[in-house]
């Protein structure tokens, strides 16, 4: 079975950074493009980075110039580096991944089990 794993978030105050990691375990798959959306309580889930397999990004327009999506395919990992943290940037952050598994000619999508980050003073 393939999992996505999360980690790297936590409390930070305004303005300092954090460095979220998600990692693909598993034998037998292929991934395609990957990204990390974001929920705030009592809002709806938003994608925050998208990155595909040969590098093309997507930030929201929230994030840009702060945050910066990048991945290494052969590691089977994607990270997100954020900067100059805000306190509306806190949410529960998700790793999401368009993984095709060694038995199926169907891509899915996968996701992890969701990071928290709370950004405040």
């Amino acid at each position: 079975q393939v999992q996505l794993v999360e980690s790297g978030g936590g409390l930070v105050q305004p303005g300092g950074s954090l460095r979220l990691s998600c990692a693909a375990s598993g034998t037998d798959f292929s991934i395609n493009r990957m990204g990390w959306y974001r929920q705030a309580p009592g809002k709806q889930r938003e994608l925050v980075a998208g990155i595909s397999v040969g590098g093309n990004t997507h930030l929201a327009n929230s994030v840009k110039g702060r945050f910066t999506v990048s991945r290494d395919n052969a590691k089977n990992s994607v990270y997100l580096q954020m900067n100059s943290l805000k306190p509306e940037d806190t949410a529960v952050y998700y790793c999401n991944a368009e993984i095709r598994p060694g038995w199926s000619t169907a891509w899915y999508e996968y996701w992890g089990q969701g990071t928290q980050v709370t950004v405040s003073s």
